[in-house]
């Protein structure tokens, strides 16, 4: 039996959080096409005969502009710490650009600290929207960056670490399988940290707090994807109060909808992934700046 955490990073919206999904074969992380729609750090866990996978979803990296986005970038970093195999994502449509290299710089300094480091995993998301030549093309540079960057990052054991691509596509599967296969192989023998019937450690409140969030952003114009949060204020089954915040007056009105409509879409659609007979109750507020107030921040559990 082989065990142990495998962090997954990158820089937003590259991915992780459908790739997690595939790789534990159900959903434990909200989704959306916006960036930092990952703000927790989510533990999914992969049951298998001979081995327990938990993969750590993580923020995305990037340059924060907020006390929110400089709290997103310190979960990610932290969730580097105690793990055994970090997969690193990068995007096969886009170029490999200055955020990519951080998050695999952070990578490479995250292992050179291990005194037996297992090693990189580099996985090419999203090879289903390129053709042949630009997944090639990643391959090479980023596996080019890789081998750079390891010359600027000091090493606590000499020597080169063993880095491992994987081209894959989290939305159609192709690929997942023989990564997972990979972030098994690099696994210690150990014992399950949860139980079988267990795929993620999040409590039911948070979860049902990033459904409402994810519903929003499916909905949300432009202006709002980063000013909504989402947080259950009441939990008495089946009566569920959840409270969405926004920082200015003319959001509520978007989050809201015309005569409620927005909101009661979003209600719907959240009901539909919850036991039968929850009964969600969604209110709107707002909290002035709270994406840089630490006390607003830390009652979120950012």
């Amino acid at each position: 039996m082989r065990s142990g955490f495998v962090a997954v990073i990158g820089r937003p919206n590259v991915g992780k959080s459908t790739l997690v999904n595939a790789m534990v074969g159900t959903k434990v992380s909200i989704v959306s096409a916006r960036p930092n729609t990952t703000r927790f750090k989510v533990r999914g866990v992969l049951h298998r005969d001979d081995a327990q996978v938990v993969f750590v979803d993580t923020p995305g990296l990037h340059r924060p502009k907020t006390r929110l986005g400089e709290r997103l970038n310190e979960a990610a970093y932290g969730s580097l710490e105690d793990v055994d195999v970090i997969v690193a994502l990068v995007d096969a449509t886009a170029a490999v650009g200055p955020g990519d290299r951080m998050v695999l710089r952070q990578a490479l300094v995250a292992l050179r600290g291990f005194a037996e480091p297992p090693g990189l995993l580099v996985a090419v998301n999203k090879v289903d929207r390129a053709n042949s030549a630009q997944v090639l093309e990643r391959l090479a540079t980023v596996a080019a960056a890789v081998e750079a960057l390891e010359a600027e990052v000091p090493a606590r054991v000499p020597g080169p670490l063993d880095v491992e691509y994987f081209p894959v596509s989290a939305t159609s599967g192709e690929g997942v399988d023989v990564l997972v296969e990979a972030v098994v192989g690099r696994l210690e023998e150990g014992p399950p940290y949860y139980p079988d019937d267990m795929v993620s450690d999040t409590s039911e409140a948070v979860r049902v707090a990033e459904l409402v969030r994810e519903q929003l952003l499916i909905r949300a114009k432009d202006e709002l994807p980063h000013s909504i949060a989402c947080r259950v204020t009441e939990w008495d089954w089946p009566r569920i109060r959840c409270e969405i915040l926004v920082e200015r007056d003319s959001q509520k009105g978007i989050v809201i909808g015309v005569g409620g409509e927005v909101l009661k879409s979003v209600g719907t659609a959240v009901r539909a992934e919850l036991p039968e007979g929850a009964y969600l109750e969604l209110f709107v507020r707002v909290e002035k700046h709270w994406q840089q107030r630490p006390d607003a921040l830390d009652k979120l559990g950012y």
